[in-house]
Formats: structure tokens, C-alpha cells, sequence
């Protein structure tokens, strides 16, 4: 124990000790899953140690475990250039592909099929790429994976983790790789405490990892209770020769190793781990989607060496995206703005990639007749990463005879209008399907909303494809569709007015503050006041988010007004051509046709929007109000990505989707939400959709985020 008469030289004795004895049992416990001591008696050591250098701060170092937090909160994150370029890997979900690679492999190196190529197979785990450099033995610097050549330093949240070494046990040089993850356990106990204190829980593992480390207070991180797996030593000395050996070699410097790793001589052992894995995955506490395969000799790997975007001797083998089955117990029509009526299933609750599923999109009654569906029926859902769930396939011999049709309603459920049915899915007169994709929908039971999977694109049909019906309510004062309009103009691909969410928005509907966007601008404090959970610092805020948005870009001011086919890229498209709102409100049908990429219905509905004597007045009154649309620049019509369109899917890790956007119109180039035969890229982050695969069915060229980051640099 630490005594006030301590000389400072028996300190510094007993502080060395202490570091030495803290480190070996964190080598035991994180690298050889082994314990000695009580965590009572660790955290005895610890306290110890705090004491001694609270008497003698001139003895504290940088790897001192007392050290893993501290310091003030980061203003903000740090750019670091990565000394390795950091690589995605290719995926295949086959064993068909991962044959190919392998045939792929010993086709660049010539040999034949009788020579043994041996693999690493490794665990893919499913967390946030690290990339730890030491200099002599010491952590210097922890970075994300970024874009692959610039990522950005959270050395101060990774310290944070205790089972990664501050210091190594031998002073090297080295670049290493990793994963941070969180715990299913520790997911389940941090979501308790949440929900004791009013938190929403965090919604898996990944995001919850992804999110700490992401955070400017290391307070935070710490609180996470994060772990790592290290897997690559890619940098340094005397690097071993095959991977199996680079893993032995990274646990003798004291990082954390799955044990899980496997040699495989053949690929077909490669594959039978791969089985193995899929029905053992669910027993660890931590998330796994697949194995890496690695060739395990080194010098292979480098004759191999790499392609634009991911080396040519490593593949990701993706587990199969997760199914379920569930009962369909009830099927609900919801109204989205522009009055589409959209069926949803209520489902049975059902865990689906560890997240619970209960509700799933129907899309439209035609979908409901292609599968055959009838409430009461037991379904097949399928969920791949972050996508709304599906209902691929009914199982009608698990029928029990009490099963209903569903038959869509002749009056809306909200307003009891009457409804009409049109051509097209949503609402188009044929041609051409519509730009929704910030379509919501409002239940008679409440705000219950999801989003259609309507493309934003403009995409012509085809005389080949199969044009659905779409049912409509026709009272344009619907008040589901009112309130959609009005949440679907303060959203961020609109005006983007922060503290403007969905209850925020219908609060103020029904205190019949607001009945249209323009009254936003009208807003006093004595109106927000009266409204519950509006205190003098809430309606402040408000106010100014809307006041910093009486000047409002032209493309964004088009979108928000929800002009039925008219999305993003089309308000781009009419601000380009048009440059003031002047200009586009008195355009004729054959002027509109004259902007690229608008055709017939599209130019129509544009039209017949701006001459409807209440839209009229609705421009007027933002006017009075205060509401300025400011006159818009056209973009570069000759940039270097002009005439290509893009398609993003998957979160990127560099920049937010509307980031990403905004790069692309820079260059000229346009977006769009579906994949078709005439998009031009499809940019891929992290756990992509089914646009993915339609873009591998389709041919398109496929970006990672590195080659997007490259191409609108």
C-alpha cells in the first residue's frame, strides 16, 4: 500500500513492478484466455498504482495502465495518411466462387492442380477496422480505415481498450491490423443500463463499436467496454513467412488473436470450415459473417499482389444473408404523401441478423398477389445488413384454413376519401416510375411510417416490364398526406431544418400551428411555448434552425415542395435549366421536356403542380412569410463524371450519403436510388443491400468507397 513517507526511488521500484505485474495479467487474460488473480485483486493492483503516481506524477508514462483514459475531450478528429494502404477485401457467397478464386490463384502462380496451395481461414469478424503503429514497442498512433490512404486518428478511444498492448513485449517497429468489436454480453448488459435511464438501446454490436470509437471523449469509449482482435502484421522486420505464422507472431508480441484460425491444404477443407462455422457462429459473443480466407505463404502473396481495389490473394467468404420465418398476423394500408397507399405486413415479432423484426413492406397489391400471401400465413423474411426486411416465399402447406385474403380498402384509412387506381405502382400514367424515395406513410393507428422501395430514378419502362398498379387517395386536404408533406419539407434531403423531426412536425399540426410548410416561417416563440416540452431554450433553438433556412437553395426548395416524380436529382436537374423558381413556375409542358432526362408525365405533373391555384397561393404566402429561394449557379455540364449515373448502397465510412452526393453533382455527374442497365457505377460501403446484387446481375461496375473517394478527388 502507498504510504505518505514513500521515498520517491522505492515509488519508481514499486511503480515498475506494478506496471509489469498489471501487464502480465492482462497478457494472460486478453492473449491466453487465462486468469491468476481475482479482478478484485487487479483492480487492488491498479489502485495501488493510481496512488503512487497521484504522490509522483513525474513518473507517469504514456504506457502506464493508468493512462488508457485521460486527457481533455478532442475538438475534433485528426486526418492520418496511412503508411500500408489499407485494402477492402472481394467477397464471394458460394462455394461455386470461392472454387473460382481458388482456380483464379493457382492460375497466376502456375501450378498445377496437384500442388498443395494452403490457406489460412480466419473468422470474419463483424466490428471496425483498425490500424495500430508502434515505434519501439510503444502505441503511437491508432487510425480507422477512412478511404484506405487517409484515415482518421482515434489513438485517444483505442487506448481506452485493454486489450490492446500500450506496450509490446519487445521494442519493434510495426504496423498492425485489427478489428474492434463489442461483445454480445456486454451489448445486452450496456442496452440494461440504457433502458433503466430513458436510453433508446444501441442496435447491435458493430454500430455500437463504431460509435465509441468515433466519440471525441474517451470517457465514453471507455465506457463501451470494448475488446479487438488483431489479424495482420503488416509491417516491420522480419515479417514470417506464411500467415499461420504471422498470427503466432502478433500473440507473442502480446495482441489479442482469435484462437479460431484454421491451415486448409485443400479447398474443400477450406469450404467444410465455412459449413462448420455457419451453424457454430450464434455460441460466440461476438458477431461473425463469414471466414477470411488468406493464401498462407507469404511470398505467394506477394507474386500475387494486389488490383485496383483489394489484394488478389485474400477473399471474404459472406455467410448466406440470415431467414426467418414468422407469421403474418395482420396487414396494414398506410398513406404516404403524394396519397399512394402502401400495404405493410404485421408480423409475428421474429429475430432476424440479432435485431427483431415485426413489420415488412408489401410494396403494393401486386407484390401481395406474386407471393400469394394471405393474413394468418407462415412467410419466409429476409433481411441482408442494414435493408428493410422482405417477404421472399409463403409456406401454404403450414395453412390451417383460417387464413384471409387481403383486399385493398376502397376509401383511404386516414381521411375515409374515396381512392382511385392508376397505372404504375405509384401513381405515374405509365412510362415512366415515379422519384419517391422520401415517401413516408401515416397509419390510422399513428405514426407508424416506413419507406417504399420505389426507385428515385427516372428510369423508362420498358415494354417488356410489368407496370403495377398503384392506389391513391384523391382528397389532396388528406390530413396524412399534409403532415407527410410537411415532414417530408423540413427533412434533410429538403430544407433540412434541424429539431424539425416527425413529432415535432405533427405536434404542431395538431395545436393547428402549422397546416402547410409556409407556416413554419410564421412561427413566434409564444406558439412553441404553449406546446408541451417547449421550454425557452427548445423553441429558441427551433426558431433559429428555421430562421437560418429563410434562404434556401433552389434544388432543395423544388424537392421540398414534393412535386409527385420530382426527387433530388430532378430538382438538380430543373435548378440547372431553369435558375430561378421565377423561371420554373411559368415554364410550358414543352419547356420542362426540354430539361434532360424529364419526359411526358413527369413535365406534366411539374406543370399542372405550379398552375393549381393552391400551390399558387402556397408560393405567395412563402414569400410573405419571409422565405427567399435564392437564384442557382448550374453545374459543370462537361465535369469528368458528366452523363454518369450513380447508385449508392451501404454506409460509408469517409462521409455521409448526402456528402457523397454533393461529390458527384460537383463533377457533373447524377444519383439515383435504383439500379438499372443504364446506371454507370454503384458505390459499395459497408454491409450493401440488394442494389449490390442487382448491380453484379446487371453488370454494372461496382466502386468500393477507396475508388469512389479517387474518382471524385
Amino acid at each position: 500500500m502507498v504510504s505518505k513517507s514513500t521515498s520517491k526511488e522505492v515509488a519508481r521500484e514499486r511503480v515498475a513492478k506494478l506496471r509489469k505485474e498489471i501487464e502480465h495479467h492482462r497478457y494472460l487474460y486478453h492473449v491466453l484466455d487465462r486468469v491468476e488473480i481475482s479482478d478484485a485483486a487487479l483492480d487492488s493492483l491498479k489502485h495501488e498504482l493510481e496512488e503512487l503516481e497521484r504522490q509522483y506524477p513525474e513518473l507517469i508514462t504514456p504506457d502506464s495502465p493508468t493512462q488508457r483514459i485521460g486527457g481533455q475531450p478532442l475538438k475534433q478528429f485528426h486526418k492520418v495518411r496511412h503508411t500500408v494502404p489499407q485494402w477492402s477485401f472481394n467477397d464471394c457467397f458460394t462455394s461455386d466462387e470461392l472454387r473460382a478464386f481458388d482456380e483464379r490463384v493457382r492460375k497466376f502462380l502456375g501450378v498445377s492442380p496437384k500442388i498443395e496451395v494452403a490457406y489460412t481461414v480466419e473468422l470474419k469478424i463483424d466490428g471496425l477496422h483498425v490500424v495500430l503503429t508502434y515505434e519501439q514497442g510503444l502505441l503511437k498512433v491508432a487510425a480507422t480505415r477512412g478511404d484506405g490512404a487517409m484515415g482518421e486518428d482515434v489513438t485517444h478511444n483505442i487506448r481506452t481498450i485493454e486489450s490492446v498492448p500500450l506496450r509490446l513485449t519487445e521494442p519493434v517497429d510495426v504496423i498492425v491490423e485489427g478489428e474492434v468489436y463489442m461483445a454480445r454480453s456486454t451489448l445486452a448488459a450496456l442496452n440494461k443500463e440504457r433502458q433503466k435511464g430513458g436510453e433508446s438501446p444501441l442496435a447491435n454490436p458493430r454500430n455500437a463499436a463504431a460509435g465509441a470509437i468515433r466519440q471525441l471523449d474517451p470517457k465514453i469509449a471507455a465506457a463501451r467496454r470494448l475488446d479487438t482482435f488483431v489479424y495482420d502484421l503488416s509491417a516491420g522486420e522480419n515479417l514470417p513467412l506464411t500467415q499461420t505464422e504471422e498470427l503466432a507472431r502478433l500473440k507473442e508480441l502480446g495482441f489479442k488473436v482469435n484462437k479460431n484460425y484454421h491451415r486448409c491444404t485443400t479447398i474443400d477443407e477450406v469450404i467444410a470450415y465455412w459449413e462448420e462455422w455457419q451453424k457454430k457462429k450464434d455460441k460466440e459473443d461476438y458477431w461473425i459473417d463469414g471466414v477470411v480466407v488468406k493464401l498462407d505463404r507469404r511470398d505467394w502473396q506477394e507474386r500475387l499482389g494486389y488490383t485496383g481495389k483489394a489484394p488478389r490473394w485474400v477473399i471474404a467468404f459472406k455467410f448466406p444473408a440470415e431467414q426467418a420465418t414468422t407469421i403474418v398476423e395482420d396487414i396494414e394500408v398506410q398513406v404516404g404523401r403524394t396519397g399512394v397507399l402502401t400495404p405493410v405486413a404485421h408480423l409475428r415479432p421474429v429475430t432476424v441478423m440479432s435485431t427483431t423484426v415485426s413489420r415488412a413492406t408489401l410494396h403494393n397489391e401486386d407484390e401481395i398477389r406474386r407471393l400469394g400471401l394471405k393474413i394468418g400465413d407462415t412467410v419466409i423474411i429476409q433481411k441482408a445488413g442494414d435493408v428493410i426486411p422482405d417477404i421472399i416465399q409463403v409456406l401454404p402447406k403450414l395453412r390451417t384454413g383460417r387464413e384471409k385474403n387481403f383486399v385493398m380498402p376502397k376509401r383511404c384509412t386516414i381521411c375515409g376519401a374515396k381512392v382511385e387506381r392508376r397505372l404504375g405502382g405509384a401513381g405515374e400514367t405509365a412510362g415512366v416510375y415515379p422519384d419517391t424515395n422520401s415517401e413516408r406513410h401515416l397509419t390510422i393507428s399513428g405514426m407508424r411510417k416506413a419507406k417504399p422501395p420505389y426507385g428515385s430514378g427516372r428510369t423508362q419502362v420498358t415494354r417488356k416490364q410489368k407496370i403495377s398498379v398503384g392506389v391513391y387517395c384523391i382528397n389532396k386536404n388528406c390530413y396524412a398526406q399534409n403532415l407527410e408533406r410537411n415532414i417530408h419539407f423540413a427533412a434533410r434531403t429538403a430544407l433540412d431544418i434541424k429539431g424539425l423531426g416527425d413529432k415535432i412536425v405533427e405536434k404542431l399540426m395538431r395545436a393547428d400551428l402549422v397546416n402547410d410548410p409556409a407556416d413554419f416561417f410564421a412561427l413566434k416563440k409564444g406558439d412553441l411555448l404553449q406546446l408541451e416540452g417547449f421550454a425557452d431554450l427548445a423553441a429558441d433553438n427551433l426558431l433559429k434552425a428555421i430562421d437560418e433556412k429563410r434562404k434556401v437553395e433552389l434544388p432543395r426548395f423544388i424537392h421540398g415542395l414534393g412535386i409527385t416524380h420530382v426527387g433530388e436529382e430532378t430538382s438538380l436537374s430543373l435548378a440547372d435549366h431553369f435558375g430561378s423558381l421565377e423561371k420554373l413556375s411559368h415554364a410550358t409542358q414543352e419547356e420542362l421536356m426540354s430539361v434532360a432526362d424529364i419526359g411526358p408525365v413527369v413535365a406534366r405533373s411539374i406543370f399542372e403542380w405550379f398552375k393549381d391555384s393552391a400551390h399558387q397561393k402556397l408560393l405567395k404566402k412563402f414569400k410573405e412569410n419571409g422565405l427567399v429561394v435564392l437564384p442557382h449557379k448550374a453545374r459543370a455540364s462537361k465535369g469528368s463524371l458528366f452523363g454518369k449515373t450513380f447508385v449508392l448502397t451501404g454506409s460509408l465510412q469517409t462521409m455521409s450519403r448526402e456528402e457523397a452526393k454533393a461529390r458527384i453533382r460537383s463533377f457533373g455527374g447524377k444519383t439515383t436510388e435504383s439500379v438499372s442497365k443504364e446506371t454507370s457505377y454503384v458505390v459499395v460501403g459497408k454491409e450493401p443491400g440488394s442494389k449490390y446484387d442487382r448491380a453484379k446481375e446487371l453488370n454494372v461496375s461496382i466502386l468500393t468507397e477507396a475508388e469512389f473517394i479517387k474518382l471524385v478527388s
